[in-house]
């Protein structure tokens, strides 16, 4: 399938929810085509990547209302360049990182929307903060000035069966429910219409538009 019937049909399948295209390995030319079919929030999970195509798209962006988000793990080093190009970091999976991240949008008089990322798998190559953390993490975050929290982030363990991920995507959000957020994001490719099912409100798929993967 197209680019463009592989968006419809995902956001037929996921009304009221927001998708975020994911185009990490992506050229320019195919983020274009992804806006001028319905694509409103666009997810770069490499901070050099990132950059360049913001630089050539910050115009197109800012004309079209497009939103861009940070998706992968942000090292501290580069959290200055991140807070300088995205809309929002939705991987914040640490108060050291969140507190630099602060810092550098004080530096630019900003607000840093983020969200927290939940190792809601508890697996040892993935980040976040473990779910028995989360509540006391996100209230400590909170009190920062120069960032604003506006929910949690997750990747439940990957299966060939996604229907394994249900009980992972259930428990995060059963936390989410436990604090005053907006987004829930979780599920991707794979594994989103569990997620859905479960309470996600925000997806994020790359395979699935530019691959034609169901």
């Amino acid at each position: 399938m197209q680019i463009k019937s592989k968006i419809e049909k995902i956001k037929r399948e996921t009304r009221r929810v927001n998708l975020v295209v994911v185009t990490k390995g992506r050229s320019v030319e195919e983020i274009i085509q992804a806006i001028e079919n319905g694509a409103v929030i666009i997810g770069e999970s490499i901070v050099q990547e990132a950059e360049d195509k913001y630089h050539r798209l910050e115009e197109y962006f800012k004309k079209n209302n497009i939103k861009f988000h940070f998706i992968g793990h942000l090292q501290l080093n580069k959290a200055k360049r991140a807070v300088s190009i995205f809309d929002m970091i939705q991987s914040v999976d640490s108060f050291e990182l969140a507190t630099e991240i602060d810092k550098r949008a004080r530096e630019m008089n900003k607000i840093q929307d983020i969200l927290v990322q939940v190792n809601i798998g508890r697996e040892a190559q993935k980040h976040g903060i473990m779910p028995e953390d989360t509540v006391e993490s996100v209230s400590k975050i909170s009190k920062l000035k120069n960032v604003k929290i506006r929910g949690l982030m997750c990747i439940a363990p990957y299966f060939e069966d996604p229907e394994k991920t249900r009980p992972y995507f259930r428990q995060a959000k059963q936390i989410f429910n436990k604090l005053n957020l907006e987004f829930l994001s979780m599920g991707m490719t794979h594994d989103y219409k569990i997620a859905i099912e479960e309470g996600a409100n925000m997806i994020r798929i790359g395979r699935g538009i530019f691959e034609g993967k169901n």
